[in-house]
């Protein structure tokens, strides 16, 4: 437990901290389980407007580094290639 009022209030800011997080989290992995879904389905012309919107997500969190910035980028160019490969 923390000892200073210091790091009570710190201790009660990372939980709060956490939670926002998480949230965020749990945001990106929807999103990108949107996507999947709307290329498993078939329909190019919704995976690619779904896509554009979870770019944006995808990117927000990264700036925000909640997740690594390459990881977002892989996830990003994964999803892009899957995107493409619907065509042929």
């Amino acid at each position: 437990m923390a000892n200073t009022a210091q790091a009570r209030k710190r201790a009660r800011q990372a939980v709060k901290q956490n939670e926002h997080n998480s949230s965020l989290r749990s945001k990106l992995r929807t999103s990108i389980k949107t996507v999947r879904k709307a290329i498993e389905a078939g329909d190019k012309a919704t995976a690619a407007k779904v896509f554009a919107a979870t770019q944006a997500t995808i990117d927000k969190i990264a700036d925000k580094k909640i997740a690594h910035k390459n990881t977002a980028a892989r996830q990003k160019s994964r999803l892009s290639a899957a995107i493409k490969a619907m065509a042929a």
